[in-house]
């Protein structure tokens, strides 16, 4: 692990005002709680946290744009691969360990959900729900599947676990991982009727069983 030390700080809560799973982390966070986001790409969940719940803590990245991106942006950084485990990090020695729109391009699914369970106290996991109406549509019409939350096409995409809302629900309660929250969005909007069909985003709060 290579820590990488921070600049002087930047103010992300105007930026990420419109980031409404941004506001729903939020939420579940308690002020000043200690938190590890895995992935954490340019900073921008990491920075909102700390200005809007004054939290502390690191971001995992491993590309070396996000990772002097972080650096700008006055993120404490460790730059690792996350395929390697957390094996540095003693058991529950954060509050929060944050997975947010990475667990689908994870190749190690499992290993990384149970290792954030055994870090923090609570994992918070977010991903694009492959079963979002508008995806059926699209592999319906004989294409893989384009869109806000899943941007790539096919040939140079990332993702290499996509799951579905209900894919990841019979995870959870075939692994011994408590669901406490859930929250489902589309375009911001939190969506109560049919999930797995309507919504495009999945927002999970999560513990030990």
């Amino acid at each position: 692990m290579t820590p990488v030390p921070a600049p002087a700080h930047v103010h992300f809560s105007e930026a990420a005002a419109l980031r409404r799973d941004f506001a729903a982390i939020a939420q579940w966070i308690k002020p000043g709680a200690k938190v590890l986001d895995l992935g954490c790409g340019d900073g921008s969940l990491l920075g909102y946290l700390r200005d809007a719940r004054d939290v502390r803590g690191y971001g995992i990245e491993k590309d070396d744009a996000n990772v002097l991106a972080c650096v700008r942006n006055g993120i404490n950084l460790i730059q690792m691969n996350l395929e390697e485990g957390l094996a540095g990090f003693e058991a529950q020695s954060f509050d929060v360990v944050i997975l947010s729109q990475t667990l689908q391009a994870m190749y190690n699914t499992d290993r990384i959900v149970q290792e954030m369970l055994r870090v923090g106290k609570e994992a918070i996991v977010t991903f694009p729900n492959f079963g979002f109406w508008r995806h059926r549509l699209q592999l319906i019409l004989g294409n893989m599947p384009v869109s806000k939350n899943l941007p790539y096409q096919w040939y140079d995409t990332p993702n290499v676990h996509l799951c579905t809302i209900s894919d990841f629900d019979n995870y959870c309660r075939t692994h011994h991982v408590t669901v406490r929250e859930r929250l489902v969005i589309t375009e911001g909007k939190t969506i109560h009727l049919l999930p797995n069909l309507l919504g495009s985003l999945a927002i999970y709060r999560c513990g030990h069983a």
